[in-house]
């Protein structure tokens, strides 16, 4: 019975989330959204990898750049992911790694972009105000690129050097059997990971007044669960019946990375809009 009105809830608060989804255009700005980082795709890519440049004398640059790209697109579906990776290692080719470039610049900026627009979308759903300066929030964007590029760096250099570091305990301690289950590195652990951290970063950073960890819980794991799902489903869509190549061509592979971005970042603001209706909810029980 307990359960039973657990779920009855549950589906209320959904339903109103949908409600509130719709009655803002969300649709709109999710478009808006996937336009936006599609645009800062390249950018943030090149920029990863100008930041690995910093530590080319210590690691070798090509498994670098080839793990940091894996982080990036290894929680995509394949068949989305792989006509996009195929024109980021064409753009490596041409382009330099230089990090204090103009165009370092402005690949920072672009990409800064796409976080801009997760901030727009995150103020509607919390029904607040951008009270902060215009700089402030900008770099508060800014950061973030620079933080997931730093951190896609670290996570690659340590799926580089994680089974190196397996094998070479293993040999003073053969005896330790979790040392051989490292040996191939994380197995896809940190590729898990990013989507994860970037939600909760999203929800506890973008916001000018910022909930508790608590309270962003709900629609943070509703939405890293329907990402789960919808990536999915959209792996098994593409594959098997829609057929891009046909309509769109040469842009079959863009078309189709900019579906799966549009459809994710409609995920991401309803799991904003499960979090503002509790919030709306915990404001009127205080009343």
């Amino acid at each position: 019975m307990a359960a039973g009105r657990r779920s009855m809830q549950a589906f209320k608060i959904l339903r109103r989330a949908v409600a509130r989804f719709n009655n803002k255009n969300a649709w709109v700005l999710s478009s808006h959204i996937a336009m936006s980082m599609m645009m800062a795709l390249f950018p943030f890519v090149l920029f990863t990898v100008a930041l690995s440049g910093a530590i080319a004398s210590l690691f070798s640059h090509r498994v670098v750049v080839g793990d940091v790209v894996d982080l990036v697109f290894g929680s995509w579906p394949p068949s989305v992911a792989e006509p996009i990776t195929r024109e980021v290692y064409a753009v490596l080719e041409t382009s330099g790694t230089g990090l204090m470039t103009l165009g370092g610049v402005f690949a920072l900026y672009f990409a800064s972009n796409g976080v801009d627009a997760i901030r727009v979308s995150l103020l509607r759903a919390y029904g607040q105000d951008e009270t902060r300066p215009f700089w402030k929030h900008r770099l508060i964007s800014l950061g973030l690129v620079v933080m997931g590029g730093a951190g896609l760096l670290l996570a690659a250099v340590f799926e580089l050097f994680l089974p190196l570091g397996a094998r070479f305990v293993a040999r003073f301690f053969p005896d330790l059997d979790f040392l051989r289950g490292w040996e191939n590195g994380t197995n896809g652990l940190v590729v898990a990971v990013v989507p994860v951290a970037a939600v909760f970063l999203y929800h506890l950073v973008l916001l000018p007044r910022r909930a508790s960890l608590l309270h962003i819980m709900p629609g943070a794991v509703f939405t890293l669960l329907l990402w789960w799902g919808a990536g999915a489903g959209f792996a098994l869509y593409v594959s098997s019946f829609a057929s891009y190549s046909a309509t769109y061509a040469g842009l079959a592979g863009a078309m189709a990375a900019l579906i799966f971005l549009y459809l994710n970042a409609a995920i991401l603001i309803l799991g904003a809009e499960i979090n503002g209706v509790l919030q709306t909810d915990r404001y009127a029980d205080k009343r």
